[in-house]
């Protein structure tokens, strides 16, 4: 019930209630996805799941490599969809076990069947967490690290912030590291190959 009142209202997510309930800081403006620069919405599917899409909600392929490379598949990053990084934020639990991500699996698949990918995309971005001390989604995420909105993103700027993504805390978009920087190339050129990869969350013309 919730995912189909997600539809249509701002959701938040199982991290900013944990902050909330304790009095910690939580930093979030929503933003609808028309407000946020194309290149971030491109960067993020590019850095997190190239295959968005194409898939319902989990990228079997991606879980068989894991299975195949990693001891642990909480472990892999390439192994969760954005529609299960979704799931995870929205209704469970952070940590690596198996049991969560056995969770996330019929919660991916259902919030795919009930949500558009436009929709699911807009979701992430707005209650990812983006940084240290509850800055959480785009918008907050934009503003810590380059100091604007995150419609006014350059293409380097936001492959920085999706770079950055996988553990905001200790890779800072604001003051990125050589590792950082060489990430967010890779994911600039990445992005010029695949132009096509957000075409499912670009508005129909």
């Amino acid at each position: 019930m919730l995912t189909l009142i997600y539809a249509f209202v701002p959701p938040v997510s199982t991290l900013m209630l944990g902050r909330w309930v304790t009095f910690r800081n939580v930093d979030r403006t929503y933003v609808p996805i028309d407000r946020i620069s194309p290149s971030l919405t491109l960067a993020v599917i590019i850095a997190e799941d190239g295959r968005f899409c194409g898939h319902h909600g989990i990228d079997l392929t991606e879980i068989q490599n894991a299975l195949a490379d990693g001891e642990d598949l909480g472990d892999v990053r390439g192994a969760s969809t954005i529609t299960q990084q979704l799931a995870k934020n929205l209704f469970l639990w952070p940590g690596h076990s198996f049991v969560r991500k056995a969770l996330e699996l019929p919660l991916a698949v259902w919030i795919d069947l009930v949500l558009t990918k436009r929709r699911i995309l807009e979701l992430y971005l707005n209650v990812a967490e983006w940084g240290p001390d509850g800055v959480f989604g785009a918008e907050a995420g934009a503003r810590r690290a380059f100091g604007k909105s995150a419609r006014e993103l350059s293409r380097y700027q936001a492959a920085v912030m999706a770079a950055a993504l996988p553990n905001p805390i200790r890779r800072n978009a604001h003051s990125p590291g050589p590792g950082l920087r060489r990430l967010a190339g890779l994911y600039v050129s990445r992005s010029a190959r695949s132009p096509e990869a957000d075409d499912c969350v670009q508005p129909k013309r």
